[in-house]
């Protein structure tokens, strides 16, 4: 529904732009002037659109609130933000371990999750500082919104730099659901945003400052998206290289000593830093998380020419249909050509749904039209060469791999963006039969996107759809979160042993993640693995009131545990069933 409304205002923009394109010119002027006076005061730029897209999302709290996790990966970075939050790097396996094993959860050597962990660090802050986790992703999207016009400062003028930084806010730090949930995405942008930010700045000047931000980048990246930081860096290493061989003597001599030496500094202090964290989680310097959790669990590979490697023995039958049953299916179908190819065309229009979109795709269209007239690729600047190698990198990047997210394709945000700018500049000077259509297109295309956030705003009374794209709803497990708060009020410990269907392959929500200090805490979620496996987990937590969860029931049904562990007395149980 989003989608068709975005396009019939393109399409009415257009419209307006070969009849009446001086329609509110007067109002765009001075919009125009005042924007250019913030502009040109560049610090201020970057202040103000990172305090806009905090602010933005802390208004929108009502219509969206602190999000309720729901995928299990959002899970496990709100473990590595509680391991974090309380001082340590992993935490130690507990001698309960297999029951509570569920996706993406390390258990050996170490308990932690197996996801990279610097999303984990900012969520980390944010319950450290102010309370809750998601005041970290709230911190990490006006961080990268910032990031990104100063990125855009170094590759264009300041008009358009802040406006980028605005449709940054609009686009990705709104209604996003990297603004909506614990999955990830601006942290990920924000590292590539350092990174092509400070490369024209090293080229101009050699400045310690912009060495540590692009070093800052690429560690960035190497701790979110490392494969796809690795395609992100390949085009960016070429371009230092071969500016460097243009230099001559004296000045490469002084790049190399400004620039270089303290730019692999900085990488070698991120790689030791990374080493120590793989050998504190398991044991071994060059084994992350993520390598040792799929060799553990998942028999099925990466990419489509891979074999499949040997089926772990499996201690729940939830946890074995997750993995034999939905990741494989997502392998056989990408087996054969055909296949393949229905695959790469669906994570395309993702991509192009939820970064682009039929505003930012305008402008494009526009310019590889051939638009404006006289127009030469011979005219494309190498910068923008370089940024149009970047995206195309990370997107093929994408396309290999079984699965894609929205989110592996953040390293190269602001480069999209960048580009869709330069776009937008190039077709400005658009004549039309004497009429400066160009103009209204591009003073058009940020009123769309305005337009289209009010509408956003008001979808639910409006009972306006979104299918995926920017403003996409994120995922909400709140029938979990209003069991676990009924939990925490009730009187001493509570343990909930969830029950699933026999054909539940566990791809929903998650229900069974904890706490980083599971012995503890207030709650305590566990499979359901029979009478006798339960008899032994109750009796481990001897003091805890214990529960039966049917999560297949709609709602969801919670109630006593029906076979008490031994000397329960019949008090725990007198309060009778508890139901969402």
């Amino acid at each position: 529904m989003f989608l068709a409304i975005e396009a019939g205002l393109i399409v009415l923009a257009l419209a307006l732009a070969l009849t009446v394109p001086n329609l509110g010119s007067r109002w765009f002027d001075a919009l125009e002037r005042t924007f250019g006076n913030l502009a040109r005061q560049h610090r201020l730029s970057i202040i103000t659109v990172g305090l806009s897209a905090m602010s933005l999302r802390a208004a929108l709290l009502p219509i969206l609130p602190i999000p309720a996790p729901s995928v299990h990966d959002e899970f496990c970075y709100l473990l590595l933000s509680d391991t974090f939050a309380h001082g340590r790097l992993t935490n130690p396996t507990s001698p309960m371990w297999v029951h509570f094993e569920t996706p993406f959860i390390l258990w050996h050597p170490t308990y932690t999750a197996k996801y990279w962990p610097v999303q984990g660090l900012f969520m980390a802050a944010g319950q450290v500082l102010m309370g809750h986790p998601f005041w970290g992703i709230w911190l990490s999207v006006g961080l990268m919104c910032a990031a990104i016009t100063w990125m855009l400062q170094g590759w264009l003028t300041p008009g358009w730099a802040l406006l980028g930084g605005f449709l940054a806010v609009i686009r990705f730090g709104s209604f996003n659901y990297w603004a909506n949930s614990y999955w990830g995405g601006a942290v990920a942008a924000m590292g590539g945003a350092l990174v092509l930010g400070a490369l024209p700045r090293l080229k101009q000047e050699h400045r310690v400052r912009n060495v540590l931000l692009m070093g800052l980048g690429f560690a960035i990246l190497a701790n979110s998206r490392p494969y796809e930081g690795l395609f992100f860096s390949i085009p960016i290493a070429v371009a230092l290289l071969a500016w460097l061989w243009k230099l001559k003597r004296p000045e490469f001599g002084y790049a190399l000593k400004s620039v270089v030496v303290p730019l692999l500094a900085v990488l070698a202090l991120t790689v030791v830093g990374m080493g120590y964290y793989f050998w504190r989680t398991t044991g071994n310097p060059l084994s992350p998380p993520y390598v040792v959790y799929e060799r553990t669990y998942n028999p099925v590979p990466n990419f489509p020419w891979q074999p499949l490697r040997h089926t772990p023995a499996y201690h729940h039958p939830e946890l074995k249909r997750f993995f034999l049953h939905m990741k494989t299916a997502f392998y056989d179908t990408s087996r054969t050509p055909a296949a393949l190819t229905l695959k790469i065309l669906a994570k395309l229009a993702l991509f192009w749904s939820f970064y682009l979109g039929v505003a930012f795709t305008l402008p494009l269209v526009l310019v590889l039209g051939g638009l404006p007239y006289g127009f030469s690729w011979k005219d494309v600047s190498p910068e923008a060469y370089l940024l149009l190698a970047v995206s195309a990198a990370v997107v093929l990047a994408n396309m290999l791999p079984i699965t894609y997210q929205e989110h592996y394709t953040a390293p190269a945000t602001s480069s999209i963006l960048a580009l869709v700018l330069l776009a937008m500049r190039s077709i400005r000077p658009l004549d039309w039969y004497g009429k400066t259509a160009g103009r209204f297109i591009t003073r058009a295309i940020p009123l769309v996107c305005v337009l289209l956030l009010g509408l956003r705003a008001a979808a639910g009374p409006l009972h306006i759809s979104a299918i995926p794209s920017w403003c996409a709803p994120a995922h909400s497990n709140t029938e979990r979160e209003e069991i676990l708060d009924g939990l925490m009020k009730r009187p001493g410990g509570q343990l909930v042993i969830v029950q699933y269907s026999p054909d539940d392959d566990i791809t929903g929500p998650g229900w069974v993640y904890n706490r980083a200090d599971i012995d503890s805490a207030k709650v305590v979620w566990a499979d359901n693995m029979g009478s006798a496996k339960n008899k032994e987990l109750i009796g481990y937590f001897k003091d805890r009131q214990v529960w039966l969860l049917n999560v297949d029931d709609n709602p969801p049904k919670l109630m006593p545990y029906p076979e008490a562990a031994d000397g329960e007395s019949s008090t725990r149980r007198q309060n009778g069933s508890m139901a969402k």
